[in-house]
């Protein structure tokens, strides 16, 4: 009898300690979930939208003033165009207490739940690496934290790829925008080092920056599109050239099978929008194939910024000047005609408007 109880003793010992054990594996291997209250709002996609907001370069730890600036323009739809978060790092535990970071903040909170659908791409810092590209080691399960954080549904074809590339379409028939987001990051070749310049890289004359999986994507997407507006976005630059730092210029034959497949499928009313410059700026160009100039708006600079005089960051492509402080974008759609009309702007605190420009 003694023995039996002394067995059992034994026996309920060691299962409590495996008990503990796989608590305690379980903490170490699991990607906590957010919690379920901060969920963003969820905008019917198949409404008309009239207005969209975006921004960049956004440390999860400083100050973020401009949340009640953008609540106050009622945007449909915010697009993060990178570097979410500064999250540089190779241990995803980190990175995951970034976006939790950001994501529990109560003026961000306050945005996300009772304003736009919000959708995103990432950059170099919310990826895990300063300029780094395809070889990562880490990709995958950077992506699957940045899609923790954006709330993208479990069964949205873009969880059902490589990188994070994906598009949304808002609205219906001739009122209908499409949204595209382009991942220079989970496929892109190694950037060259330039020891020998001001310049921070050589031209990787025969890298590319999309991949062929991607390239095939977002050429379906623009031939079978019957959006009236098409807003391509990316983290990095897609027209300015001149700059020392991260952009597409730096894969010249990439940046051109860019512009040779839009002039090729014409999208309408193309808008194109990047960040990751720490300062604010509209570009302007001439695409063959498509009738009127393509503008690209830039805009970065949600908590930090670079205030230096523009001859250090030179484009020629630039209309106006460059804004070296607290920014963010807007597109702006009157649909009250038979084409729509667009207006892009730069905004920064106190209602300041630093530049409007109609697109077409």
């Amino acid at each position: 009898m003694l023995a039996a109880r002394v067995l059992s003793l034994v026996v309920m010992k060691n299962l409590l300690l495996l008990f503990g054990f796989l608590l305690f594996a379980a903490s170490c291997h699991s990607k906590k979930a957010l919690p379920a209250e901060i969920i963003q709002k969820t905008t019917d996609q198949s409404q008309r939208i009239n207005k969209l907001a975006f921004g960049s370069c956004n440390k999860h730890h400083l100050d973020q003033p401009l949340w009640p600036e953008i609540a106050k323009q009622d945007p449909d739809v915010w697009i993060w165009l990178g570097d979410i978060i500064y999250g540089d790092t190779e241990n995803m535990r980190e990175m995951q207490s970034y976006y939790r970071a950001q994501k529990e903040r109560k003026d961000y909170q306050k945005f996300i739940t009772n304003g736009p659908d919000v959708i995103g791409i990432w950059d170099d810092h919310d990826y895990g690496e300063n300029d780094a590209g395809k070889d990562y080691a880490y990709r995958a399960e950077s992506r699957d934290l940045l899609f923790e954080f954006l709330d993208v549904p479990a069964d949205h074809p873009q969880r059902q790829r490589e990188g994070a590339y994906t598009s949304w379409d808002y609205g219906n028939g001739k009122e209908k925008v499409k949204v595209l987001l382009l991942d220079a990051r989970y496929f892109r070749d190694r950037l060259k080092p330039n020891r020998s310049s001001k310049h921070r890289f050589k031209k990787n004359e025969e890298g590319d920056i999309l991949g062929e999986e991607q390239w095939a994507w977002l050429e379906s997407e623009l031939k079978n599109s019957d959006a009236a507006i098409h807003v391509i976005a990316c983290g990095i630059q897609m027209i300015s050239a001149e700059h020392y730092f991260e952009k597409w210029s730096n894969f010249p034959l990439a940046r051109k099978r860019l512009f040779d497949l839009l002039g090729n499928t014409d999208p309408a009313g193309l808008i194109l929008l990047s960040g990751d410059r720490h300062a604010g700026e509209l570009s302007k160009m001439k695409i063959d194939g498509i009738e009127e100039p393509v503008y690209e708006l830039t805009s970065t600079g949600m908590t930090h910024f670079w205030d230096f005089e523009e001859d250090r960051e030179p484009n020629e492509f630039r209309v106006g000047n460059r804004i070296g402080n607290y920014n963010y974008g807007i597109i702006d759609i009157d649909w009250k005609g038979q084409k729509p009309v667009v207006h892009l702007e730069l905004r920064g605190l106190d209602d300041e408007v630093y530049f409007r420009e109609r697109a077409f």
